[in-house]
């Protein structure tokens, strides 16, 4: 069976803004998802996500182009057909607040019920297995109100796999989260799609994330251009830090994470291991000094503090205010 689940050929994308031709995001798109792979959606704001997410769910229409679910196209298929081969997790919250996470969840069978909604034993069995696998069961009976934004979104993507649909697509579902439910949310839908066997893709702005999780990355560049490839190809290529440079932002392909681009107070080697190298090493950058082992003075790195020209500092802070101090750290 072929591991291809959802492509586009010639896809050109955007959007009518009045009268006259189309704004084109993107054009001339060729594109495939994979069954059990978790593939991230990023780039800058404006270049596309949206418009790209929006076209391949059949929700807006291509400028030109063709994309496939199997063989079928999916711009020509009836929703009842669509609701069974595409499950969506939108960022905005959708109003269901009456409802428990139960009833929440169950909303995904509406395209296997007859008119009445109600549900079989198939159907419930479904939507037991979908809470269980997004670790939601102990919330089954709570009002979705009641929920905090990790657990509400750990069951609207139970809603998603309850659906049975070959394909999840998700707009920020991380956006509202704090950093440990962004990690958890994003693990979850790594775990679902290797586990299930569904393609996932997901667009977001947390990067760090997205190169730690993602098995495949679609990264917009901004000029009309979208490169697919692993995350580590897109770093090694450049990709990432020619899509994110900015005035005074830089991407560090060395840690994988931003930096911010000030005033060079300095160089300075780190002499130590271990953790606490680590965040010395951290600390001195983000006071804007260069971190670089031929450099002729040192910070020693000691078991309960730092030594820096024969004075000892108990603390980073302390350290960082003394070279911030020094006239001579230029």
């Amino acid at each position: 069976m072929s591991q291809t689940v959802l492509t586009a050929q010639g896809l050109s994308i955007g959007y009518w803004a009045g009268r006259g031709a189309p704004k084109v995001v993107l054009r001339d798109l060729t594109l495939a998802l994979e069954r059990g792979t978790l593939v991230c959606l990023i780039g800058q704001n404006g270049a596309g996500k949206s418009t790209l997410m929006r076209t391949l769910a059949a929700v807006q229409k291509p400028l030109a182009g063709t994309v496939y679910i199997g063989a079928e196209d999916v711009h020509r298929l009836p929703i009842s057909r669509l609701a069974r081969l595409i499950s969506i997790v939108l960022t905005e919250r959708a109003q269901t607040s009456l409802l428990s996470a139960y009833e929440v969840a169950a909303l995904g069978r509406l395209p296997y019920t007859d008119w009445t909604g109600r549900l079989s034993e198939a159907d419930r069995a479904a939507v037991d297995w979908a809470l269980e696998a997004v670790g939601a069961s102990d919330l089954a009976a709570r009002p979705i109100s009641e929920l905090s934004d990790g657990e509400r979104q750990k069951v609207m993507i139970g809603r998603a796999l309850a659906q049975e649909t070959p394909l999840i697509f998700l707009d920020e579902p991380t956006a509202f989260l704090d950093l440990p439910r962004r990690v958890e949310i994003m693990a979850l839908l790594r775990r679902l799609a290797h586990r299930t066997g569904r393609a996932v893709l997901l667009s977001t702005h947390d990067l760090d994330l997205a190169l730690r999780s993602a098995d495949c990355v679609w990264l917009l560049d901004g000029a009309g251009r979208l490169q697919v490839g692993a995350p580590e190809d897109l770093v090694l290529n450049g990709a990432f830090a020619r899509t994110f440079a900015r005035e005074g932002v830089a991407f560090d392909a060395h840690s994988g994470a931003f930096k911010l681009c000030g005033e060079v107070r300095g160089a300075l080697s780190v002499q130590g291991t271990g953790l606490g190298a680590f965040w010395t090493g951290r600390a001195l950058e983000r006071a804007g000094f260069v971190v670089a082992a031929g450099a002729a003075e040192s910070v020693e790195v000691l078991e309960t503090g730092w030594l820096w020209r024969g004075a000892r500092y108990e603390s980073l802070a302390a350290l960082i205010a003394a070279l911030r101090n020094s006239a001579d750290l230029v």
